[in-house]
């Protein structure tokens, strides 16, 4: 067989040359990423702004109402995901004398979630007292939460741990001289209920306050759990007012559990509905287990809490209803302005408005 030459061959087609890749391909992802950064960055712009605005009519509220708000200086920061507005030398006043104020304070929120807020004061605080002074509070952390601002009440969260509080110059003594943990919630519920929670662990009572005469060296604990009905009606320029709206419109203290123990000593109770009466006074009543129920009262009228002979007759009261160990149950009344302990009377009730 006869081999074929190469020139016999079909000759190859030209083949067409490579278009050239073209440049909007490649600029395209670099330009919608810039103008999703100038985008995203007018929107930073413009929220830190209106962070400012709403802090400033928030302000012109409170003191409106009466209230002393105040800063040194306001710094809003935390581009490009977060908005961080920190406050120096803040300083708030309620009409009544209540007062809070700290050399640092900062807040968060990040900007996917502008609705919750977090807080710290890394240099500590101090909170003021109408009679007794102001108190100094330091600790290893002091931070707290804001959110579901859309509800009422809004869900609030206060932690602390590794407290000391020192009384300013010329301020009465504190109960407490420290704390290993503090906590207090605030949450919305359901059927315009508000529930409140608060918690001592830990704490370390002062020389010669109340609950050094009780404690014996031992530590201090306090809680508080309740729920609190119609808080829709918990309007008003300032404390008193919306306290005393709330009380027209009905509002409760369900109380489902309460006690301090200082050492041996013991008051609790596992129920009870507290109000408040038109004059602001507690009312309603509280079903109470007292161990070393005499000692307790007993400091409390070398306080000058109660009268002594009220101490003593409610101490009668107290072990004559010890059930066969050292605790006692009775219940402890709040009518007509007095708190009463059984049929004894012992001291005004306690007044919030």
């Amino acid at each position: 067989m006869a081999r074929r030459s190469k020139s016999a061959l079909p000759p190859l087609p030209d083949v067409a040359p490579g278009r050239k890749p073209r440049r909007l391909g490649l600029i395209a992802p670099f330009a919608v990423a810039g103008l999703a950064a100038l985008a995203w960055s007018i929107g930073w712009f413009y929220v830190s702004g209106e962070t400012a605005k709403r802090m400033d009519l928030a302000v012109a509220r409170f003191r409106a109402a009466g209230y002393q708000v105040s800063w040194d200086q306001r710094r809003i920061g935390g581009y490009p995901f977060r908005i961080d507005v920190t406050l120096d030398g803040a300083r708030l006043r309620d009409p009544s004398g209540w007062g809070l104020m700290t050399p640092r304070l900062e807040a968060e929120a990040y900007m996917h979630a502008l609705g919750h807020w977090v807080f710290a004061t890394p240099q500590g605080l101090t909170f003021v007292r109408p009679l007794g002074g102001p108190v100094d509070v330091k600790g290893a952390l002091i931070h707290a939460s804001l959110n579901s601002l859309d509800k009422t009440p809004p869900s609030f969260s206060l932690e602390a741990t590794k407290l000391t509080f020192t009384p300013g110059p010329g301020a009465r003594a504190f109960a407490l001289e420290g704390a290993d943990r503090v906590e207090f919630h605030l949450r919305p519920g359901p059927d315009d209920q508000g529930a409140v929670f608060f918690k001592v662990d830990g704490g370390r009572a002062r020389l010669a306050g109340l609950f050094a005469r009780m404690e014996d060296g031992k530590p201090v604990s306090i809680a508080w759990d309740s729920l609190l009905t119609k808080v829709s009606g918990f309007k008003g320029a300032n404390w008193s007012e919306a306290a005393r709206t709330w009380a027209a419109a009905g509002g409760t203290i369900q109380v489902r559990q309460a006690g301090i123990t200082a050492g041996d000593a013991l008051v609790g109770t596992q129920g009870g509905t507290l109000r408040l009466d038109p004059d602001g006074r507690l009312a309603g009543g509280l079903a109470v287990s007292l161990r070393q129920a005499p000692k307790a009262l007993s400091a409390l009228a070398d306080q000058g809490t109660i009268p002594q002979d009220a101490a003593n007759a409610a101490a009668a009261v107290a072990q004559a209803r010890t059930d066969g160990g050292d605790i006692a149950r009775a219940d402890l009344t709040f009518e007509a302005g007095r708190v009463t302990l059984g049929p004894v009377a012992l001291s005004p009730a306690p007044r919030l408005f």
